[in-house]
């Protein structure tokens, strides 16, 4: 890999993947600060130079600097990495207190779509910063931090409405274990790494209510076409959820033991409420609050989500997961279509 220059880069968000890309970047030789919520566990971090929370087992790198202070985070550099919940965003953003934030360059690293707003991460920051799209990219793909931080071999896409963008922020991460690929398909890959999420709650319902892998690799496909539909009618390519944002990020959220999403449809096929699990959760699974986002989306956009929706009834309306399997395979007969 050729010499590359170095960037100060701030990562606002030190959960498990915020964590991870800090110490890629960090270790790649570039300036990085890592902004740190919790003050009591930002203390740790730096007496134990390790994410014992989040990321447990895994050093530190030695230059990765730690802060608690969000407008120093933000005035460190021209790239700001963000790796926070996605309906925390808009306030993280709002609680900036300097100025020109527009110049920043802007790289999502979150998955989710805002309820009500129903805004894609990259147009809240657009909506909160003025930034123009073209200095907003998103990096996405099947990607757990579990893997990443031990360096696991893992391909990503970093995407923008500008291209020049998208490949600079393509050879910022990439690395020779994390595969970076460029895309100017930003809608695309934000909703592919959002509705994803959806489905792996549902495939985890169907582990932990007993069906079997038939039940799972069924889902999944008709899955990827329902995101498909929903995606083009949003603006997205076609061709982009068939890639590493879409169908990658699908199979490795719907099969790892690493998914929390599928954690959470597993423990609620297996009988418990979904507030008995989220209260045994530290980390957070963005596809609760995008299912809400899906179904409002179907109020918008008259296309047909049929899993999604009834993901939406089990974790809402407390439908018997058993029962909204039964109304799938019930459905009218249909010629298969991609979309």
């Amino acid at each position: 890999m050729e010499k590359e220059r170095h960037h100060k880069i701030a990562v606002v968000g030190a959960g498990s993947w915020g964590t991870t890309l800090a110490n890629l970047l960090a270790g790649k030789g570039h300036d990085v600060m890592l902004y740190v919520y919790e003050a009591n566990q930002l203390e740790k971090m730096r007496q134990q130079r390790e994410n014992v929370k989040y990321l447990p087992g895994v050093p530190l790198e030695p230059g990765l600097i730690l802060t608690h202070d969000l407008d120093e985070t933000f005035g460190f550099s021209d790239y700001i990495l963000l790796v926070v919940p996605s309906h925390t965003l808009r306030s993280v953003l709002q609680s900036v207190r300097i100025r020109e934030l527009n110049r920043k360059i802007f790289v999502n690293a979150s998955k989710g779509i805002e309820n009500d707003s129903l805004l894609r991460i990259s147009q809240v920051i657009r909506d909160v910063t003025g930034a123009s799209l073209s200095k907003i990219a998103t990096l996405s793909g099947p990607s757990h931090a579990e893997e990443v931080s031990r360096q696991v071999a893992t391909a990503v896409v970093a995407a923008s409405t500008d291209l020049d963008t998208a490949r600079r922020v393509r050879d910022i991460f990439r690395t020779d274990y994390f595969r970076v690929y460029s895309s100017t398909d930003i809608a695309g890959v934000e909703l592919g790494g959002s509705l994803k999420n959806v489905i792996a709650i549902a495939a985890g319902i169907a582990d932990g209510a007993g069906f079997g892998d038939n039940t799972k690799a069924a889902l999944m496909t008709r899955a990827l076409v329902e995101m498909t539909r929903l995606g083009v009618a949003m603006g997205a390519q076609m061709q982009t959820f068939s890639g590493l944002s879409g169908m990658g990020d699908l199979i490795v959220t719907c099969m790892s033991r690493h998914s929390r999403n599928r954690y959470v449809g597993e423990q609620i096929g297996k009988g418990k409420t979904l507030q008995q699990v989220l209260d045994g959760m530290v980390m957070i699974a963005e596809g609760i609050k995008t299912t809400r986002s899906v179904y409002q989306l179907t109020q918008k956009f008259p296309v047909d989500t049929p899993i999604s929706l009834e993901v939406y009834e089990v974790l809402f309306d407390d439908k018997n997961p058993h029962d909204a399997v039964k109304d799938l395979m019930t459905r009218d007969p249909k010629e298969e279509l991609p979309i």
